[in-house]
């Protein structure tokens, strides 16, 4: 029988999505994750697994903590454009002025076109988030599946290159001042 768990997982990972978020997942090696979470080489194996394991695990952990959260707090009410809108601005709000950008975005840019535990997490995020716009979009507008579709893929897109320019460290002023313009346009509601 093995020692019992002596740490807070959900601490541990969350401390690892911030250094991930950061430096990338080829930026961050084992030591960086050992200083970063206070845990040894050896309880992060026994706990998570390999390197890949861990970062798998902090997506999955990211997902449930980040992504679901902000879904839930900016689109509670699926029949508010606002919140649609509040979510977007929302992203130009990182703490202490940051721009190290979203986990998901930084590791699809990194994993592209790989097949790996990471990808299928990023998958999901991006799920997560396509569901969300669609069951808002149906809320607001009277439109068909297939357009609620096509309208969450072009909401999706708008998001993640906000992401990305604020990354890259464009000027939040001037990215805040497209995002009411934009989601109105790309799910046609005039009156917003």
């Amino acid at each position: 029988m093995g020692r019992p768990q002596e740490f807070d997982e959900g601490k541990a990972l969350t401390a690892a999505s911030h250094i991930f978020r950061r430096y990338g997942y080829g930026g961050v090696s084992v030591k960086t994750l050992e200083a970063e979470t206070g845990l040894s080489s050896g309880s992060l194996y026994n706990s998570f697994g390999n390197k890949d394991a861990v970062f798998a695990r902090v997506l999955d952990h990211y997902n449930e903590t980040v992504v679901k959260s902000r879904i839930r707090t900016h689109l509670a009410n699926p029949n508010s454009l606002a919140g649609l809108i509040s979510l977007f601005q929302s992203l130009l709000e990182e703490p202490n002025d940051g721009a190290f950008g979203c986990l998901l975005t930084n590791s699809a840019i990194e994993f592209a076109g790989q097949d790996t535990a990471a990808r299928t997490a990023i998958d999901d995020g991006f799920a997560a988030f396509l569901t969300a716009f669609k069951a808002t979009i149906l809320a607001i507008q009277d439109v068909s599946e297939a357009q609620a579709d096509g309208m969450s893929l072009r909401l999706l897109t708008y998001y993640q290159g906000l992401l990305v320019l604020i990354r890259h460290g464009h000027d939040k002023a001037s990215l805040r001042a497209t995002i009411k313009d934009e989601i109105t346009a790309i799910i046609g509601v005039i009156d917003a």
